[in-house]
């Protein structure tokens, strides 16, 4: 790869200078260049991880578990034949090298099957990918899981508070609906997360209002997951939601249950409710999606639940939370206009 497609590091403190001079280092865009040459460079990487998710072990086996799980939901949905049915055959194992999943400007997926009831997705969360190579490789997940599933990128709402104008530029060559609302919010004293390109991510309070969708939340606050199943507390709701996103069975054996239950109660509510199946990990990818599972819920499993789990519907409060990895938010959720933009 040429020099000018190296990820971009963090300057390191600065030291005595040695005789024989340093080469410069690689720099980020620079906001007073040309906004295009920028964009270029940017697609042009995002391109370049996609050429080497598609070659990992990691792909191919993703696939088998994303495939695993999302054809149960497809029966669960009882989708017409011939809609949903068409994008899950294509979705096993075709995990050949194709550039036009990530080709710059192009947008895969938009010439729908007659009759097609197609899933929507919402993604939160993967962070500065101009500059972070964890964030890029997020997002050309999210890329290339779209062209598998034949989701138009324009059914799938992206927000982050920390994109760059660059960023924002960035996803809408790519075809993607970038949210105009602020639903997230940083709390950067959050000491534990991995690094600082994965935001923690509020509010999350989404919906899906009767239409299947995926939720892509990689490395996301505990309280955002939290949030989005009070916003769909229902057999019916939660039977259309699927979570890419940290592993539930995870956050119940590092919390203590009393603070699960107080801090987090629909997670709590929900565990016995969920099939969650583990993303692999790979030494290739392992701070990328590690702790990373898809989850859905069954429709038997949540009738089997008490009668008054779904009575209780209080709006989460975190203000006696530790260690909260959000800060509260003083709108509600995206527009109209951008949740129906078609």
């Amino acid at each position: 790869m040429a020099a000018a497609l190296e990820p971009w590091q963090t300057a390191a403190p600065r030291r005595r200078r040695r005789s024989a001079p340093r080469p410069a280092r690689q720099r980020g865009p620079d906001p007073e260049a040309d906004p295009e040459a920028d964009c270029g460079v940017v697609l042009l990487r995002i391109r370049e991880a996609g050429k080497d998710l598609l070659l990992s072990d990691f792909w191919s086996l993703a696939l088998e578990t994303i495939n695993s799980c999302l054809t149960k939901h497809l029966e669960q949905l009882k989708a017409p034949e011939g809609t949903l049915a068409e994008a899950l055959r294509n979705l096993h194992l075709d995990s050949s090298p194709d550039a036009s999943a990530v080709t710059p400007g192009s947008t895969p997926g938009e010439t729908p099957v007659p009759g097609t009831c197609r899933w929507k997705c919402v993604c939160y969360g993967v962070g500065n990918f101009a500059t972070c190579v964890t964030a890029r490789h997020q997002l050309t997940f999210l890329l290339l899981f779209l062209e598998k599933c034949q989701i138009p990128r324009r059914h799938c709402w992206v927000y982050d508070p920390l994109f760059s104008q660059l960023e924002i530029a960035v996803l809408n060559s790519l075809g993607v609906t970038v949210l105009s609302e602020n639903e997230l919010r940083v709390d950067r004293s959050c000491s534990h997360r991995s690094s600082l390109c994965l935001p923690a991510p509020q509010e999350g309070r989404r919906s899906v209002g009767g239409e299947p969708t995926v939720f892509y939340m990689p490395h996301c606050g505990t309280a955002l997951y939290n949030n989005l199943l009070w916003s769909n507390w229902s057999v019916d709701a939660l039977a259309k939601v699927l979570i890419i996103g940290n592993s539930f069975r995870g956050l119940e054996e590092r919390l203590l249950a009393r603070i699960l239950q107080k801090n987090y109660p629909y997670i709590a509510k929900i565990l016995k409710a969920l099939e969650e199946l583990e993303l692999p990990e790979t030494s290739q990818y392992a701070d990328v999606f590690n702790d990373t599972s898809v989850h859905w819920f069954p429709v038997r499993k949540l009738q089997q639940l008490p009668t008054d789990t779904w009575a209780f519907r209080e709006e989460p409060d975190y203000q006696d939370c530790e260690d909260l990895e959000i800060i509260r938010n003083q709108t509600r959720g995206p527009s109209a206009a951008d949740w129906n933009s078609r």
